[in-house]
């Protein structure tokens, strides 16, 4: 077995991969590539078990075959080529050897048969989404999840595809994103919860990427395929809250401000918040909102205003700034509207210019209990 393959096209594929591949596997065999070979196509594919990704590429050969090859070992080598063609040559001794314009390299290689193969889908549902929306909906979301192994549906982000519309939601009970198409519906109604991990992939790889992505999913697994990539992964079993109804539906109090100077405000009253809680204080009244935060233990202070537009009673309401800063930061819009009803009711964030038509983006940060 052998083939030749140009060194810049193979290590793109590898790097797409290797988020898969664990640091500390249990079996030896997920610390490698598998190499399936056939006539001029490569397929080369990576597992964790619970998530399994495949990518081809063109090569030359009149040989089939598959091996397994560590990930780490040959991503290292490759990066140092410069564009060039290399060979591979599969030996007896279970080494493979690699030419290049620099010399000869040889690496052990493990039975391809041993690599986990591919869960085949039964009975799937199907939707297509451009790579474009589905690279957006991530983006908005995936940061919102939680790390509660007690609680693993909030690892995850919630796909709820209806003949309505596809909405993506994420929360860790502290935080929540609900990010909404009504311009695109599915066939058949489900609902699934994806892992953080393949998404997080997902969304590095889908900003480049050229056709629309076809999402089949069933009860227990989802896979995702475009251009020459397919993903399959095993989803977070269980039941995912309602989410609507700790969306409160009811909020007089308004709050419209220009978003990048309310984040740069937030991120420099953080400085000086308290290091355990990231308290800080929103002060609305009329045409001025004051934000300020204390860190009391060691006597750090700090007190802003901006102008903006507020609708409603004077009011004060108090959140985490590491949360506020992070929905802040994935908004791209001028102004936001942040709507409130009482200071133990969690807010509402929307952006106010920017969207695409059919597109609904809500953010909900939950308050934070003032210290007067």
């Amino acid at each position: 077995m052998q083939f030749i393959v140009s060194s810049s096209q193979l290590l793109k594929q590898l790097q797409v991969l290797v988020g898969i591949v664990n640091t500390n596997n249990t079996l030896p065999i997920l610390d490698n590539f598998l190499f399936e070979l056939s006539t001029n196509k490569l397929k080369i594919t990576a597992s964790d078990i619970e998530t399994i990704m495949s990518t081809s590429i063109d090569v030359q050969s009149d040989y089939k075959g598959a091996i397994a090859i560590n990930a780490r070992l040959l991503l290292e080598a490759i990066k140092t080529f410069p564009e060039q063609p290399l060979t591979f040559v599969v030996k007896d001794n279970h080494t493979v050897e690699i030419s290049s314009d620099f010399g000869k390299y040889d690496m052990a290689y493990y039975d391809g048969s041993e690599f986990p193969k591919t869960v085949n889908l039964e009975a799937p549902s199907k939707t297509v989404i451009s790579s474009e929306i589905l690279a957006t909906a991530i983006n908005y979301t995936v940061f919102a999840t939680g790390n509660d192994d007690l609680r693993p549906v909030m690892s995850g982000v919630f796909f709820q595809f209806n003949s309505d519309s596809l909405t993506f939601v994420a929360t860790d009970a502290h935080k929540l994103v609900k990010y909404e198409r009504t311009d695109l519906t599915a066939k058949d109604a489900a609902e699934f919860i994806m892992p953080k991990k393949p998404l997080s992939i997902l969304k590095n790889i889908l900003t480049t990427a050229e056709s629309d992505v076809t999402i089949e999913y069933n009860e227990t697994n989802a896979k995702f395929s475009f251009d020459k990539v397919v993903l399959t992964c095993r989803l977070i079993d269980g039941k995912y809250p309602n989410y609507d109804a700790v969306i409160p539906k009811e909020n007089p109090n308004k709050l419209t401000v220009n978003r990048a100077s309310f984040l740069n405000s937030v991120r420099r009253a953080s400085i000086f918040s308290s290091k355990s809680t990231h308290q800080i204080r929103l002060k609305m009244a009329g045409t001025e909102l004051n934000i300020s935060a204390e860190d009391v233990d060691f006597s750090n202070k700090a007190d802003e205003r901006l102008t903006c537009n507020f609708e409603g009673d004077d009011m004060q309401i108090g959140f985490n700034s590491k949360f506020l800063i992070e929905m802040l930061n994935n908004l791209s819009s001028e102004e936001i509207l942040i709507e409130m009803s009482v200071p133990n009711r969690a807010g509402i964030l929307t952006p106010m210019d920017g969207k695409e038509e059919g597109e609904n983006i809500l953010m909900l940060v939950m308050p934070v209990m003032l210290n007067n």
